[in-house]
């Protein structure tokens, strides 16, 4: 199988798909790899280092579409992307269609195969979406405690208090992968952490683990009792490849406190509050109803080599199956769009909007 590693192209993307190490036990098992010129370096890899290991450089993305038949990227892809797969070429990466709707459709005119890291589900798990997810959750509490910042036009709260004074106030809603990595972090700066969910095993699992964060089971009351004080908000919402639910309004944002912190990490799948709208590391907040908006679509971009390292380690595997034509059932069953179709439930209507649970 030839398999190609383009270059990231989503702004202020510094991840790589695959690092050296890993593309070289591919390269090992009789593949052959390329990477596009220069793809690896914003993460910490060099040509040179993927060179040493058997792997080929592409001079352009043109040239690395045109030799590559399994194609191995990090985020969705955009027009440039787009404009270089066909019909014969398999695609695996993060898509977040529910969010991307004119990705959806550039996809399906191609007529390539798609694959989602996020919708390859093992028991119940996530094993590609969860190492971005939690470098996401621990994220987004550093880029929120320094929204707080005064500076930033926070409202200068300290989040591990000090001399036993008020500690920052974090209310974290979803008590997966991400949810859970946002609320242990805030907790050990020594915030007062409330982490909200559904589903109360899940809740009742962590807190055993973390005593200091108190679990709450998420409902429209719930939330509208714990945000006139909450400091910093963090969204951690996500259904199985659907358009993650909205589960703050804007008038629940109202009632924060002004120069509160709200951190979207839904946002790949549309978002969880209604005042989420994407940003970028260029860009990265807003300020809605007093409060302080985050909503970056790549969040671990801005730790390149960490994620990398971790995401490469985690879709080895997957790769190699399928540079081995081994479509187990997980890839088959993540396959999002094929020849045309789109083939998962998005969890949205025909405008786009997320579908009533």
């Amino acid at each position: 199988m030839k398999i190609g590693i383009p270059t990231e192209i989503k702004p202020a993307e510094r991840r790589v798909a695959m690092t050296p190490e890993d593309c070289a036990g591919l390269v090992q098992a009789g593949h052959t790899v390329f990477i596009q010129k220069g793809a690896g370096e914003r993460a910490g890899y060099s040509d040179e280092m993927y060179g040493k290991v058997g792997v080929k450089i592409a001079p352009t993305a043109e040239d690395l579409y045109n030799e590559g038949d399994l194609i191995v990227k990090v985020k969705e892809p955009l027009p440039g992307d787009i404009a270089n797969l066909t019909p014969d070429h398999t695609l695996f990466c993060y898509l977040h269609l529910a969010a991307a709707p004119a990705v959806t459709e550039g996809l399906k005119d191609t007529g390539c195969t798609a694959v989602a890291f996020e919708t390859v589900i093992v028991d119940g798990t996530t094993p590609l979406l969860a190492p971005m997810s939690a470098i996401a959750g621990r994220l987004a509490v550093q880029f929120g405690t320094y929204y707080l910042h005064a500076p930033r036009g926070g409202r200068g709260v300290l989040m591990g208090g000090i001399a036993g004074k008020q500690a920052g106030r974090v209310t974290v809603i979803g008590a997966g992968v991400s949810g859970k990595e946002a609320a242990v972090l805030a907790s050990q700066m020594g915030a007062k952490v409330r982490l909200l969910d559904l589903n109360q095993e899940r809740l009742d699992s962590i807190t055993s683990e973390y005593p200091a964060i108190e679990g709450v089971i998420s409902s429209k009351e719930s939330i509208d009792a714990l945000l006139p004080e909450t400091d910093l908000l963090v969204g951690a919402v996500y259904v199985h490849g659907k358009r993650a639910p909205i589960v703050v309004s804007k008038a629940q944002m109202a009632t924060m406190p002004k120069g509160a912190a709200a951190l979207d990490i839904s946002i790949d799948q549309g978002g969880c509050f209604e005042t989420s709208r994407v940003t970028t590391h260029d860009e990265p907040s807003y300020v809605e109803c007093d409060v302080i908006h985050s909503a970056i679509a790549n969040m671990p971009a801005a730790a390149p080599h960490t994620a990398s390292e971790v995401l490469s380690e985690a879709i080895t595997p997957y790769v190699a199956k399928l540079a081995n034509g081994e479509w187990t059932p997980e890839l088959t069953e993540a396959i999002n769009i094929k020849a045309g179709e789109l083939l998962i439930d998005l969890g949205v209507d025909a405008e786009g909007k997320p579908v009533a649970a």
